[in-house]
């Protein structure tokens, strides 16, 4: 078995998505609501998006302190407190600071809880095992989507988890889905140029416009080695929401992938999208979260 290239691998809290700070401040506020800005909330939101963006990239005090815009002192005591309730962690010295366990307690109390995840797993697992391939579900969140869960093919491995990754809307098939379910005026892109992950993905407006198109009218997305090169994807927007939040995909390394495969993945990720539609109609009773 092969490994599978971590170029997949993209991390959030790149530039397109206004930094930290900047998202933090847009979930903290109300729109319309009349309600302030509770400052130290949208400062300790956007300190934690920092550390998590960082990965395995231990950041010291100044360096936060100025990246935030925030006194050397205040930093210190924020970075203190957190550390003491586990939501950062720090290194003997006490002078590196990563992402520290509460965040995974938080993040896997999302998944367990959200009753979309909890019933769209086994459909996961039964797609997978029609196919061989690896399947993922994906919610779309501002200009990118988040994987929620994934199903790994046999044919090859992965020595670090999707789950919780982002990766830019425009660039794969999940968010390609998620997109065309959308007006063209109303698409959550970013200000400024579209990032490039591989020399296939769409930088340019008009050309992913044209892609979207071809989306609706096929009634699933295609992605040719836009987000990892040797890869193509197939994704399936879940209209239980509308406009849909959540898409389901199929990977396949391209080396196999020929004509009759990839109808047949098409056929089985379109069935299993039915099946997934059905459970979770609005008769469901599945709550709203958003």
């Amino acid at each position: 078995m092969s490994p599978m290239p971590e170029s997949e691998d993209v991390r959030g809290g790149g530039p397109q998505d206004g930094g930290p700070l900047a998202r933090a401040r847009a979930r903290v506020r109300t729109e319309g609501s009349g309600v302030r800005e509770v400052k130290s909330a949208a400062r300790t939101v956007a300190l934690l998006e920092l550390l998590a963006a960082r990965g395995d990239r231990p950041a010291r005090l100044d360096e936060l302190a100025e990246q935030l815009g925030v006194p050397r002192s205040s930093m210190y005591q924020l970075l203190q407190t957190l550390v003491d309730r586990g939501w950062v962690r720090s290194d003997t010295t006490g002078s590196l600071y990563g992402i520290g366990i509460s965040a995974l307690h938080t993040g896997t109390s999302y998944l367990d809880s959200d009753p979309h995840v909890r019933t769209v797993r086994p459909y996961l697992d039964e797609a997978s095992d029609a196919l061989g391939e690896t399947i993922h579900l994906a919610r779309l969140d501002g200009p990118n989507v988040v994987y929620l869960a994934t199903r790994e093919s046999h044919e090859y491995l992965r020595t670090i988890s999707r789950v919780g990754r982002r990766i830019p809307a425009h660039a794969g098939a999940l968010g390609k889905a998620l997109l065309a379910e959308r007006p063209d005026g109303e698409l959550p892109l970013p200000d400024g140029p579209l990032a490039a992950l591989t020399e296939n993905t769409h930088t340019d407006r008009a050309t992913l416009l044209a892609d979207l198109a071809e989306v609706r009218e096929r009634g699933h997305s295609i992605d040719r080695e836009e987000t990892v090169t040797g890869i193509a994807g197939f994704g399936f927007a879940l209209r239980y929401d509308s406009p849909a939040s959540d898409a389901i995909s199929c990977s396949v390394p391209v080396a196999r992938l020929d004509a009759e495969h990839e109808a047949r993945v098409v056929a089985v990720m379109r069935e299993i999208r039915t099946k997934i539609e059905g459970a979770l109609s609005p008769a469901s009773g599945a709550p709203d979260w958003r």
